[in-house]
């Protein structure tokens, strides 16, 4: 499996998650490294679940709090199957300061759940599939989230970025960490709907 990693401190966070997930282990971390287009199919899905996955990696630790306050547990542990374009520590940390502070309160609880939706596909969308969706488009396509709204991937050369309703874009950084009811695919921004 081809894989990319995240910038130097997400490398080791790799690591981890690929050993809690029963993956072999990762290949040399090259720093910001944007996921290969003609990345591989993911290793046959690991014991844990999505949720479980994101537990065991320190790098997804804001995620999962996030995930815990939209009351979203329950669903990403469910059967799926999931794909879910994750966003790592330092994408929540380049969001304005106190930004996810404020949507974890509980007052906030039903926009968060969009927002986190909106990071969420249904079905199990393996990098290479994808991509190849994207390139037999002219090198890009959309994709329907689970919060109802389309993200558009692009691919060029080796870099897949992924376009949100705002026109943010944020670039798949560790792709295919298969999972009992899904795939995760980490990114180094935080999409927001519409």
């Amino acid at each position: 499996m081809k894989t990319s990693s995240l910038a130097l401190i997400a490398a080791a966070s790799l690591g981890l998650a690929t050993a809690a997930c029963s993956q072999e282990p990762a290949e040399p971390a090259t720093p910001a490294e944007p996921m290969a287009a003609d990345a591989m199919a993911a290793e046959p899905a690991a014991s844990t679940n999505i949720v479980q996955a994101a537990q065991a990696s320190p790098d997804f630790s804001t995620l999962v709090t996030a995930v815990q306050a939209a009351g979203l547990v329950e669903t990403l542990s469910g059967p799926g199957p999931f794909t879910v374009f994750a966003p790592t520590n330092a994408a929540f940390d380049a969001l304005p300061a106190g930004t996810v502070e404020n949507l974890t309160q509980p007052a906030q609880q039903e926009q968060l759940q969009g927002i986190l939706t909106y990071h969420v596909v249904q079905g199990n969308l393996l990098a290479a599939d994808i991509v190849a969706q994207a390139q037999a488009n002219g090198g890009s396509t959309t994709v329907t989230t689970v919060q109802g709204e389309d993200l558009t991937v692009n691919v060029s050369g080796s870099t897949v970025t992924i376009t949100d309703a705002a026109g943010g874009t944020a670039t798949v950084t560790t792709p295919d960490l298969a999972q009992s009811n899904g795939v995760i695919h980490g990114i180094d921004a935080v999409l927001m709907p519409e």
